[in-house]
């Protein structure tokens, strides 16, 4: 892993490497988590606060820096931005070759976070930098591209006449990362359906709120979705189920946020814990769920 976090619970894998030759896009068990052209791996984190407060990034195996950049600003990726990356899509990068023509290239470093320099011999337990949002991207993510001979492999599929989908394709990963077709982020509470950019920014949840607030929603951060998924989301509080509510996801989407609530009832909310709960399921079964509770009145 070249990211210090634990995968489905500090971080996920947004997108995988292409493994669609053509026009179209799939990861390398057939499923949709890419996009066409798409040349690495995506480790995202669930939100900008957590890129803030320092995720390290390492070499993914023993050895040397052959090239280095820091200095690109960390901002979202837009129309308005995207003169100033130009040819500098990666933001701050490493490149590190491993031997018979092996390389690692590792993208969107945090501004002032790059750690190595070139000709610098590194280990797998070097710290190469941060997670950031620099360069070409609309989310705080490590791009791990792996090549070979200048030709991109994946490391969860390398040998690339492998049918998709299959297990004969190998993996070059010590331990390869479970996949995760989709599934949630983080879910919390608030008095409000919160804004998707404080969602992303992890500003949304909040863990109390008076008993005179106007309203109780929760919500569910999601990655990978589908169409026919369906998200649950439900609210319990110390009277019982405050609601229910299953809200179907029409289409495939990277990320979304779906949110469920109610307005404050006739004489206030009643002090004590609330508990949301969020499940996210596939074809009838659960694929992912999460759960967060808020204290009022307290």
């Amino acid at each position: 892993m070249p990211i210090d976090c634990a995968l489905g619970e500090t971080c996920h894998i947004q997108q995988y490497t292409d493994a669609d030759p053509g026009p179209g896009a799939t990861d390398y068990t057939c499923g949709p988590l890419s996009y066409d052209g798409h040349k690495g791996t995506d480790f995202a984190l669930p939100s900008m606060k957590m890129m803030e407060d320092g995720v390290d990034v390492r070499a993914a195996a023993p050895g040397t820096v052959r090239a280095m950049r820091d200095g690109v600003a960390d901002r979202l990726y837009s129309d308005e931005t995207a003169a100033a990356v130009e040819g500098r899509e990666c933001g701050n990068g490493v490149v590190i070759t491993h031997g018979d023509g092996w390389e690692t290239q590792y993208c969107h470093l945090k501004q002032g976070s790059v750690a190595v320099r070139e000709g610098q011999r590194v280990n797998a337990t070097t710290v190469i930098g941060q997670v950031g949002l620099s360069g070409q991207t609309q989310f705080p993510h490590l791009h791990l591209s792996v090549r070979h001979m200048d030709a991109v492999v994946d490391p969860f599929a390398p040998d690339a006449t492998a049918q998709c989908g299959r297990d004969d394709a190998g993996s070059l990963w010590s331990e390869p990362p479970a996949y995760e077709p989709g599934g949630l982020i983080s879910a919390g509470f608030a008095d409000t359906i919160p804004e998707f950019d404080a969602i992303k920014a992890g500003d949304a949840a909040t863990d109390t709120l008076p008993t005179d607030a106007a309203a109780l929603v929760v919500w569910g951060y999601v990655f990978g979705a589908r169409p026919g998924d369906e998200l649950a989301l439900s609210i319990t509080g110390p009277e019982g189920s405050v609601i229910e509510e299953t809200v179907a996801l029409d289409r495939q989407q990277a990320q979304l946020f779906r949110a469920v609530g109610r307005r404050q009832p006739e004489g206030g909310w009643a002090p004590g814990t609330y508990e949301g709960d969020v499940v996210m399921r596939r074809d009838g079964e659960e694929l992912s769920r999460q759960s967060t509770t808020i204290s009022i009145g307290g």
